[in-house]
């Protein structure tokens, strides 16, 4: 029972349960464990096994209407979406089904998915990793396109104001480097961000300024 529930429950989560989601919860037995109870449920007609992920095993388990949707949401679109999500939150698949995104010189960041770290994505690419605190941004390799980078930077100003994330933003390092000296200086500027005695800060009334003009 207790097999059963764990596995219906990462079925409701994920929408497709792959090896590495499971191992990113933890749970006693590890895959081994939950497969059992997947396979059955793929038996009786309750999950669909295929491979609906490139690249990530044969071993993927869905429900029938996660894999309407996905087929659903194939076709591309010219309007950008961009999502901030908990870096721990289970919507974001980095850091558990999908490995984090690496420069090709290799990068000395640390993500993970701790709690008050976000990620941001555009059109389902990891752009940019805010550390909790929101002292520190990290670019990943798909901020070097200009736009998504953009897009990505814009969305920080959701995360301030009342009853959000941070009552202000006060960003003090871009790739472990000062922000003033960094890429993104003007682009914060140019978002509202200010010089000042740490880093650049944002408070929600200029955020709010921005967003209106």
């Amino acid at each position: 029972e207790r097999s059963h529930a764990l596995a219906t429950a990462l079925l409701e989560r994920y929408g497709v349960v792959t090896r590495e989601a499971v191992l990113a919860e933890g749970p006693s037995g590890g895959f081994a464990g939950v497969y059992p109870v997947l396979k059955a449920m793929e038996e009786s007609g309750r999950a669909r096994r295929g491979y609906f992920v490139a690249g990530l095993g044969a071993a993927q388990f869905s429900l029938p209407g996660a894999i309407d949707r996905l087929r659903a949401d194939r076709d591309e679109s010219d309007e950008r979406r961009v999502l901030v999500l908990a870096a721990a939150d289970p919507a974001n698949a980095y850091g558990a089904a999908l490995p984090w995104p690496r420069r090709e010189d290799g990068d000395r960041q640390a993500l993970a998915r701790v709690a008050g770290a976000y990620v941001i994505l555009v059109d389902g690419e990891a752009v940019l990793y805010l550390e909790r605190a929101g002292k520190g941004l990290l670019t990943l390799p798909a901020a070097d396109d200009v736009e998504l980078r953009d897009a990505a930077l814009g969305a920080l100003m959701g995360l301030i104001g009342p009853g959000r994330p941070f009552s202000e933003m006060r960003i003090e390092r871009v790739d472990r480097e000062p922000v003033a000296k960094s890429a993104l200086a003007e682009p914060l500027q140019a978002l509202g961000f200010r010089p000042s005695y740490r880093g650049y800060l944002l408070r929600p009334t200029e955020s709010a300024l921005r967003t209106r003009t």
